[in-house]
């Protein structure tokens, strides 16, 4: 999920949180986007990598699409959640910069959220390109670039969503949210979308698709009528370049 030491010592401060949080139906916003979700990542039965795996919600989603899923984590002990819940069929403990499986091994990657939690972002995306098979598809969720700069005024659903300072440069974020008894502390970078092309691009890797998904149901709640207004999530897909 993580690169830097930094970034590590965070989420392996916070794994049992960051589990109750995500592990709990309907809580946070993965729940309201997973049949959207589903549908971009589509079934298969090749050999696909979560990268960044956490407490493994997404590989279990890529197992039951019929994907055979290898779970990797920088953090042993989110490995350790993912593999006691089953979510996939292989596991390792794995830095993204330097990735411990053969050349062109994996027909799919995944990275959800997690390359916001990564320092090096160009050198993550080349071991990604390097295990893909040359036909393969790196598939890419993140929490919106322009999302990340600014909020809302309130929580109605229309409420002015209010930006501050610059979408441009790279900045350090750090914050806590708690919501139903759970609480859970956030950490990682924000940067534009050119950068994270400019990686793709650098790594030998084309954009073919990109998606600003709006939630599944957002009937009856404000928050997510919020979000049927600015997309929360930037999805793409991108292949390695021949």
């Amino acid at each position: 999920m993580t690169k830097t030491s930094t970034d590590r010592e965070h989420w392996a401060r916070v794994a049992r949180d960051w589990t109750a949080w995500a592990r709990k139906p309907g809580h946070d916003a993965f729940w309201a986007y997973r049949d959207a979700l589903t549908g971009y990542l589509g079934r298969g039965s090749g050999e696909a990598l979560d990268l960044g795996c956490g407490e493994g919600r997404v590989s279990r989603e890529l197992t039951a699409l019929g994907w055979r899923v290898t779970a990797a984590d920088t953090v042993a002990e989110l490995v350790e959640i993912a593999a006691e819940a089953g979510s996939a069929q292989e596991y390792a403990v794995a830095d993204a910069a330097a990735l411990p499986f053969a050349d062109g091994r994996f027909d799919l990657g995944v990275a959800y959220n997690m390359l916001m939690d990564v320092e090096d972002v160009p050198g993550a995306l080349r071991e990604v390109r390097r295990v893909l098979r040359p036909g393969g598809t790196l598939m890419v969720s993140l929490v919106h670039p322009f999302r990340d700069r600014g909020r809302f005024a309130g929580p109605e659903p229309d409420a002015p969503f209010i930006f501050e300072g610059s979408y441009y440069g790279r900045e350090r974020f750090e914050g806590s949210e708690e919501r139903d008894g759970l609480r859970m502390d956030f950490a990682g970078w924000s940067q534009p979308l050119e950068a994270y092309a400019a990686a793709l691009e650098a790594a030998g890797l084309a954009i073919t698709s990109i998606r600003e998904p709006q939630p599944d149901h957002p009937e009856g709640s404000d928050r997510l009528q919020q979000w049927m207004r600015l997309p929360l999530f930037l999805w793409l897909k991108a292949r390695p370049l021949a």
